[in-house]
């Protein structure tokens, strides 16, 4: 099937794509004149619990150490300013952010004091959802909260080793039933076709969102490195690649008629910022330990060993270990990839930023997602079209991936982690 070749041809390409070369004394260029919108990416590694699947870069908690990586992260922050950036949102990832809610508001106090900041996004877990949490986020000017679920079903959740930590299905649905109208935007993230998962486990998960009025819905398809893949397969049992296909349509039936894409698997009541911010942003920093950002075509990864993070931003140098420069045709293919993930592919605005070299570096590939029906022609753009957007999953995953096998190999180069 076409999917299948689809996949296959992006596993290759974005593997290469992933190969950055170290290089320790890499100073980022300066931001320029030019106002793009740009993103702060900050990411928190610290977790209660790791779970089976994550590929992110990610270790248990300890307050003794994970208070002086908030205070060097706001250090990198500072860093960012010197440089002349400026930066319109901000996204927190993790591991779990709210793991310490004090240092995580002083953070985004000092991002808020740096740059413009219009909109904050946050992810949280389900045991951090307590009243006083959620008044101080609200507080700190937090306007989306995202709440990793994965699933309500209780052998699920076992499997995760989420049901002990973060309770039951039924417990967590009520948390965020009551957490309606608390921040502009409540989004839940999901996984379909985990091990043991199955189309009647889907389909009670998708009548629980629906039932709680959830104003976003991140369903993502689940997404490895090679390595967390083997690790998971001994634990868990094996992905049965047929079912995903199946289960992405279950979803797009149930929640379409409600919900309209703001990406092929992220699905909005409301216009929100969203939990893949690369497509609606150009540029975006990555600080934190183990962060990818992208900026002024080169894309760079911090440091994955936490302590050398902490050490490198106490000497007033930026964390960074590894980067590409990503040629012309690079960007190019970025772009088209990112821009029809979000649905739509503005030709006007590419054809500005990219002058006469559009079409020179895309014309294959808009002529075969063509052929094969992923995408339509309207007006001045390209769509995705109900096929296409399935493809476009399949494309995504493998690319995210590849960004989670890189982080594999950046993790097998510290010893201490």
């Amino acid at each position: 099937m076409i999917h299948h070749l689809v996949g296959y041809r992006c596993r290759k390409e974005f593997s290469s794509a992933m190969r950055f070369d170290e290089d320790k004394s890499l100073s980022l260029p300066l931001a320029g004149t030019e106002k793009l919108p740009r993103l702060l990416y900050i990411h928190i590694p610290f977790c209660e619990k790791l779970c089976p699947y994550c590929s992110f870069n990610r270790v248990l908690f300890d307050e003794s150490l994970c208070r002086p990586y908030f205070s060097a992260l706001k250090k990198e922050i500072r860093l960012y300013r010197e440089m002349n950036y400026d930066f319109e949102s901000v996204y927190v990832g993790g591991g779990t952010p709210t793991v310490l809610i004090d240092e995580l508001l002083e953070t985004l106090g000092v991002a808020r004091d740096c740059f413009h900041i219009r909109e904050i996004s946050v992810e949280t877990n389900p045991n951090h959802l307590t009243e006083k949490n959620l008044f101080l986020l609200r507080e700190a000017g937090v306007n989306r909260l995202s709440v990793g679920v994965q699933s309500f079903n209780d052998g699920l959740l076992k499997k995760m080793d989420r049901y002990e930590k973060y309770g039951s299905g039924e417990s967590i649905a009520h948390r965020l039933k009551d957490l309606q109208g608390f921040f502009d935007t409540l989004n839940v993230d999901m996984i379909f076709n985990f091990p043991g998962q199955d189309m009647e486990m889907l389909k009670q998960d998708l009548d629980i969102l629906q039932k709680s009025n959830i104003d976003q819905i991140t369903f993502y398809p689940l997404m490895v490195s090679d390595m967390t893949r083997s690790r998971m397969m001994e634990s868990l049992g094996a992905t049965k690649g047929y079912q995903e296909k199946k289960f992405y349509q279950t979803i797009i039936r149930a929640l379409h008629p409600t919900y309209s894409f703001s990406s092929a698997w992220c699905f909005s009541k409301t216009k929100a910022m969203i939990d893949e911010y690369i497509v609606n942003y150009d540029e975006y920093a990555g600080l934190g330990s183990g962060s990818i950002g992208y900026l002024k075509g080169i894309c760079y990864a911090n440091t994955f060993h936490i302590s050398a993070y902490i050490d490198r931003l106490n000497k007033g140098q930026l964390p960074v270990m590894a980067a590409r420069v990503f040629s012309l045709r690079d960007r190019v293919r970025y772009d088209f990839l990112m821009r029809l993930f979000g649905g739509a592919l503005n030709l006007k605005g590419l054809e500005e930023k990219y002058r006469n070299h559009l079409y020179k570096n895309l014309w294959l590939d808009i002529i075969l997602f063509s052929l094969i029906g992923a995408i339509r022609y309207m007006k001045d753009d390209y769509r995705l079209t109900y096929g296409g957007r399935y493809i476009w999953v399949v494309m995504m995953r493998e690319f995210f991936t590849a960004v989670n096998n890189f982080r594999d190999f950046c993790r097998s180069q510290i010893s201490d982690l």
